[in-house]
């Protein structure tokens, strides 16, 4: 029995698949390809992980949107990305699928594209949705713009961590900082770089790395940073590994690979940023109060002190990493 609701639309042979030219836009690591061919596909994304992965396994990968004769949107958590997905896959592909799990918000996003086209086909299966519709300008208003400066001053746009305020445990981190920081810095998953510029208005700093695997985010981030001493990397921080150790760190770590919180991405984090600091180097984070972090701290790390937070965040000094 088909596993994927694209495997079911073609053994059903409600779909069939061109010779070539299929981008897939925005997939998970995880998402299952049953029914395509990897040397086949052009996967179009902004987040490294995914990419990697992908790329590993015998895709082109890239974060342009080719002209081709089928595109397959997998939604993403955000409602605004995924807009702007079905977009851009509607105004440069022969035919357009959208696949997306139910807690993710395809069947809202399957009832506003079928008051625009009328009735679509669609596959329900696995708590989940596929449909399907031919190339057309319908969605042309929900073409994501360029990054847009919010009240808080920060440029943001669609589908990055935070788009519409500060989150407040960047917010806390930032304030809690000491008034000089090392001289060598780096934000580890630096979003659109709200820490980063916190972290530059202290004294001593005289370089910091932003390290972010999210492009939109990194984009952004070029616009709110536009100190010298700044330098970007498209990069996974749980697999960089520095030319030079840091002596100081700062992160707000992300804990989802899904819907559900996990932890372990947290672990990984901190694991990441003990190995890229120097003997005497220092981590300052944040993390949500019911995330267990404290002895992934005292693991990696010789003195771990919890230097404030409130009812949802606490925040973390750790220093001397253990090798």
């Amino acid at each position: 029995m088909s596993q994927t609701r694209l495997a079911t639309a073609l053994d059903e042979g409600l779909l069939s698949l061109p010779e070539g030219g299929i981008a897939l836009l925005r997939p998970a690591a995880d998402w299952d390809a049953e029914g395509l061919t990897p040397a086949d596909l052009t996967v179009v994304h902004g987040f490294r992980p995914d990419m990697d992965a992908w790329a590993a396994r015998g895709c082109t990968v890239t974060r342009d949107m080719p002209e081709c004769d089928l595109a397959i949107v997998v939604v993403p958590r955000s409602k605004s990305l995924a807009r702007a997905l079905v977009a851009q896959a509607a105004g440069s592909a022969a035919r357009v699928l959208v696949d997306g799990q139910k807690t993710d918000g395809v069947d809202s996003l399957f009832k506003e594209c079928r008051k625009r086209l009328g009735d679509l086909p669609s596959v329900t299966k696995g708590h989940g949705r596929l449909f399907w519709f031919d190339r057309t300008d319908a969605f042309a208003d929900w073409a994501a713009p360029p990054p847009a400066l919010g009240d808080h001053g920060f440029h943001t746009t669609a589908g990055v961590f935070s788009d519409g305020a500060v989150d407040k445990g960047s917010a806390l981190l930032a304030e809690a900082l000491p008034a000089k920081l090392p001289a060598r810095m780096a934000d580890f998953g630096a979003g659109w770089g709200y820490l980063s510029q916190a972290v530059l208005s202290r004294d001593g700093v005289t370089s910091l790395d932003l390290i972010e695997a999210e492009a939109l985010s990194l984009d952004c981030a070029r616009l709110n940073v536009t100190d010298p001493r700044a330098s970007f990397l498209w990069a996974d921080a749980t697999l960089h590994k520095p030319k030079e150790p840091y002596g100081g760190i700062v992160m707000n770590p992300p804990f989802h690979t899904g819907r559900a919180g996990d932890p372990a991405l947290g672990r990984v984090f901190i694991a990441a940023a003990a190995a890229a600091l120097s003997p005497n180097g220092q981590l300052w984070m944040v993390a949500n109060r019911h995330l267990p972090y404290e002895t992934a701290l005292r693991e990696r790390f010789r003195t771990v002190d919890e230097i404030g937070g409130d009812r949802s965040f606490k925040l973390f000094h750790a220093t001397r990493p253990l090798r």
